[in-house]
């Protein structure tokens, strides 16, 4: 499987199982659920979409491999937040192809910078958005407990 054999897809309502399944596996196989994560995954619609923000999925055949979302920060950032991939997909380019996609969703809504919060021990996610072309800033997690590690890209003329 390569990039290219995924699709990617905007959110409908009958994605939002999707959306909050495969986030909530990879958050209680590493942390616990936070009061956030669950209004988040379980009313992206108002919690995510209702403020501007946008979910999108990876999509191969009729199985939904992996799914991102965007939400907006402060005036010209934006956070990317509940990036997942199922396990039988990972290592097969989902997670790169949503993370480009999404990075391109965050120009168009003229974006100058998408910050994440992460966690050192996801260092597959970890690599992955240093592919992606994220750096590692000081960390400022604010109400994230989860979180030890602060990402951002920057949008720039030579680049995305």
């Amino acid at each position: 499987m390569a990039q290219d054999s995924f699709e990617i897809i905007p959110f409908s309502p009958d994605l939002q199982p999707y959306f909050e399944s495969i986030n909530k596996a990879w958050v209680t196989q590493y942390f616990s659920l936070e009061p956030f994560d669950l209004a988040q995954l379980e009313n992206p619609e108002q919690t995510i979409l209702a403020k501007g923000g946008e979910i999108i999925f990876a999509k191969i055949g009729e199985r939904i491999a992996g799914t991102v979302a965007l939400i907006p920060s402060e005036e010209g950032i934006w956070e990317m937040i509940k990036m997942g991939v199922s396990p039988e997909f990972q290592g097969k380019g989902a997670g790169e192809l949503l993370g480009k996609q999404i990075l391109e969703v965050a120009r168009q809504k003229g974006a100058t910078k998408v910050r994440l919060y992460t966690h050192t021990k996801l260092e597959a996610a970890i690599k992955l958005y240093l592919r992606l072309g994220f750096v590692a800033f000081q960390l400022e997690c604010g109400a994230y407990g989860r979180c030890n590690q602060k990402m951002e890209y920057v949008f720039d003329a030579g680049r995305a």
